[in-house]
């Protein structure tokens, strides 16, 4: 029983239901029904309902029914649509698949979306809804006498963040960059010369729509009209239109929708009204911004009918999110050579190599439906995520693993116990409200950084806390700027520090990892943070430096003795903030399990690996200066390669105007108040450091040389997580795909070319980077995590490859299935340089070498 323009179809029909309740919701597209409609409408028992009426939510005279013709009177509308009534409340009728199921009392959202397809069905005519924009935006002649407003606007209150126990997260605030906040500021939409974002096709009998129209290149629409037109499908290039808010298809012949549909992201409103679809592809799970998923008029699937009708379009949206088929892995992430062969042969077979893991793996707290909306639940579950996670960062087998967002429930239950088993040793600090909250329970929550390495192979000899706003307030010029009281203090982020020695070569190495404010409102802070490191990173340098070699105990010996390691870690010292931190910092392993001590530049079947005679230890560098100790800088420092932050760090130098100070005043940062030749450093000309840091992931002037197909075993290869017995430990045979040396590739290893995309140009400052994106979620896809290093003493031999980009291509935004946060991990490996031989000539004043 269903009807066709009021025409009865069978041998009873029902009377569509009066539709009352209050006007629909505010919606992109719902600001240009603003005229009357001007269609012939023909009833039974009295006159329809007026425009004004249904969209104040007037009720009809109670002898009106709503079974009315309505007759189209166009000549382009050459095709006629059943439609697929709702039934009346007081009739159950159960053996009927494609009605609306009978409920008492309707709910409100679902009367809203029956009140939208009445007004929709009323919009035949060619071109309606730009016609009647324009009517409704027709110049009005202004008053003689302007009217303004007596009272001045008052002026906002600066802004003025307050640290609590618990960050409201679930809430969906901006606490956390999510699949709607982007971690930068937004850049602006791509827009055509002209400044009109709404196309209007509605009603013109359009049957076929190609698919390389040249519609799909305005990437700037933002509301799409194709309603009642003949289209029996819709071509898959419509998903190039992202910023798409609303979407009408609408009264055509549509009986299937392309899976791509699912990447317009921010939909809010999809009218499907009066065609013929059945089903709804689950890919459509991943439109968490949609608000009204238009369904009435078509033979729906019982099930999801009865769901978007009692539960409404979230409930329908989230189920399809949980349901929908897992879809298959991405390829293996390609290693990127970035030194040539000639280079490599060049290196003397004792070159010492350091691999870093650097990887935001996205805290439990932060994980939720509410911030990633497109994600499954399960797959954001952490006994799900945190298994992925193990599995990728174990079966890179680096020698340090800088992990953020590390809460201390993850780092004290999971990771120390796994890693340690592993092999490392590490360092850990929860944020700074950790030490004042009195709620145990919220307290274990709070994240943190974790740094893990190789207990075989390096000793930690200082590790310390960099508590941004504890080292600001220590700061003379500091204390005279009110930007410091309203915009730094209220912040807890931090950075640790820590000095390693080789036990092997008695090689010197200093480790930092970081995690940045996020907010795009405080790229000031952001600059702030950055330099503050940087500064006790430099004074931990200049600490460093000035201890003598270590005598380190001789290694095995032909007759199979071992040297006794014990009682190295005594002679290592701390710094003030450790001693201050009431938590747990530093996990090690007693010294009986601790696998025998080896070179990462040793393969098992060297010469130097067996016990036939005694090892003779290379004699350890001397270092004269600071800026002769390797420096490894990690972390996520939520700054794009245009930012102030990476200009600093890339070229040690920041006007103190640049333009992410945002105006604000931060002592000799920007030579504000408490600068001068007597403040702290003495330096009144912005931010200066004598680091020389690189990028590992900026491109070199020589360019990309290939990239090995061999990558290490990693979680994208297979759905179930890797076994930890078959990832390499330290001391170790590595697991197959993984190596120490990234460049020890066999000769009959395939290579594969990197990507045109990946060949930049070393000339533009500063140097762009290899990869495309370190940070991929529906709001932003962009590089905000890196892995820094001083040129001066470190060399780059490869780093870790992009994500496959047809894979990406399909994706709507990370964590999802295959990658359990919504950063990926980036990793490194370095080549150590001896000291250069220093003289008085070659130093600066401080005694620093010049970097290049």
């Amino acid at each position: 029983m269903y009807f066709t323009g009021g025409q009865k179809l069978g041998t009873e029909s029902w009377p569509r239901q009066p539709v009352g309740g209050p006007p629909p919701p505010t919606s992109p597209g719902y600001g240009i029904y603003s005229q009357p409609q001007h269609h012939h409408q023909h009833s039974h028992l009295g006159p329809p309902l007026t425009h004004h009426q249904i969209l104040s939510g007037q009720q009809p005279p109670q002898n009106l029914t709503n079974h009315t013709h309505n007759h189209n009177h166009s000549h382009t509308h050459t095709h006629h649509n059943p439609h697929y009534p709702s039934p009346p409340i007081q009739q159950h009728h159960v053996g009927i698949n494609q009605g609306s199921p009978a409920s008492a009392p309707l709910a409100q959202h679902w009367q809203q979306q029956l009140l939208k397809c009445e007004i929709i069905r009323q919009s035949r005519s060619p071109h309606h809804r730009a016609r009647a924009s324009a009517m409704a935006s027709r110049t009005v002649a202004k008053s003689a006498i302007p009217i303004t407003n007596p009272n001045p606007n008052p002026k906002p209150p600066p802004e003025e963040p307050l640290l609590s126990d618990s960050p409201p997260l679930a809430n969906g605030n901006a606490s956390h960059p999510s699949s709607t906040v982007a971690p930068i500021a937004e850049p602006p939409r791509p827009r055509s010369e002209a400044t009109w974002t709404s196309l209007d096709m509605g009603g013109v009998g359009i049957k076929n729509l190609p698919s390389n129209s040249g519609l799909f290149s305005f990437n700037f629409l933002t509301n799409l009209y194709l309603n009642h037109n003949g289209l029996i499908a819709i071509p898959p290039e419509i998903a190039q239109l992202r910023n798409l808010e609303l979407l009408d298809l609408s009264g055509n012949a549509l009986t299937t929708l392309p899976p791509e549909l699912g990447m317009l992201v921010s939909m809010k409103e999809f009218y499907l009204f009066d065609n013929q679809i059945m089903t709804i592809p689950p890919e459509f799970g991943t439109l968490h911004q949609l608000q009204t998923l238009g369904v009435e008029g078509n033979p729906l699937d019982t099930n999801l009918k009865n769901l978007i009708t009692k539960d409404g379009t979230p409930a329908l949206i989230a189920f399809l999110r949980d349901s929908c088929p897992v879809s298959a892995p991405p390829q293996n992430r390609a290693w990127i050579p970035l030194i040539t062969p000639v280079e490599q042969e060049a290196l003397p077979p004792s070159t010492e190599t350091i691999s870093v893991v650097c990887y935001n793996i996205l805290c439990q707290r932060a994980a939720t439906v509410r911030l990633y909306g497109y994600t499954p639940s399960w797959a954001l579950a952490w006994d799900y995520r945190r298994e992925l996670i193990l599995s990728e960062i174990l079966a890179h087998g680096a020698d340090f693993i800088c992990l953020q967002e590390v809460d201390v429930t993850s780092y004290e239950d999971f990771f120390l116990k796994h890693l340690s088993e592993a092999g490392y040793e590490s360092v850990y600090w929860p944020k700074s409200r950790a030490k004042t909250m009195s709620n145990e329970n919220e307290r274990r929550f709070v994240d943190g950084l974790a740094t893990f390495f190789r207990a075989d192979k390096y000793q930690l000899i200082e590790k310390h806390l960099i508590e941004f706003s504890a080292v600001a307030m220590q700061r003379e010029d500091f204390k005279k700027t009110e930007d410091m009281f309203n915009r730094v203090l209220g912040k807890d982020h931090i950075a640790t520090a820590c000095a390693f020695e080789n036990r092997e070569t008695g090689s010197r190495v200093l480790v930092a990892n970081v995690h940045i404010l996020w907010d795009p409102k405080f790229c000031d802070v952001k600059l702030v943070h950055v330099a503050l490191m940087v500064e006790e990173v430099e004074k931990m340098a200049e600490r460093f430096v000035k201890l003598p070699p270590r005598l380190w105990p001789e290694p095995e010996t032909a007759n199979g003795n071992v040297d006794s390691v014990d009682g190295i870690a005594d002679s290592s010292f701390s710094s003030s903030s450790e001693l201050s931190s009431p938590f747990p910092t530093t996990s090690s392993l007693p010294s009986s399990s601790l696998p025998p001590s080896s070179s990462s530049s040793s393969p098992p079947d060297s010469p130097s690996s067996k016990p036939s005679t005694r090892h003779q230890r290379p004699k350890p560098p001397t270092y004269t200066s600071a800026s002769q100790i390797p420096l490894i800088f990690c972390g996520d420092f939520n700054s794009i390669p245009g930012s102030g932050v990476y200009e600093f760090l890339s070229t040690g130098t920041l006007r103190k105007d640049h333009p992410d100070f945002m105006g604000h005043v931060y002592g000799k940062y920007t030579g504000g108040a408490g600068s001068g030749p007597g403040s702290a450093g003495g330096n009144t000309d912005g931010l200066k450091s004598w680091l020389g840091l690189k990028s590992a992931y900026a491109a070199p002037a020589h360019g990309v040389h290939g990239a090995h197909s061999r990558a290490p075993q990693s979680l994208h290869q297979q759905q179930q997580p890797l076994p930890t017995s078959g990832t390499r430990t330290p001391g170790s045979t590595p697991a197959p795909g993984a190596s120490n040396n990234l460049l020890s590739t066999p000769a009959s290893t395939s290579l594969i070319h990197t990507s045109s995309s990946l060949l930049r140009s070393s000339t533009s400052s500063p140097s762009p980077e290899l990869l495309p994106t370190t940070n991929y979620v529906s709001s932003f896809s962009g590089v905000l995590d890196y892995i820094w290093y001083s040129g001066s003493s470190l060399g780059v031999n490869a780093v870790l490859g992009q994500v496959d980009p047809v894979y990406m291509s399909k994706c709507v935004g990370f964590p999802n299935v295959h990658f359990p946060s919504d950063h990926i991990c980036i990793m490194a490996e370095f080549r150590v340089k001896p000291p250069r031989e220093t003289t008085s000539s070659s130093q600066d004043e401080h005694g620093h070498l010049p970097f290049s």
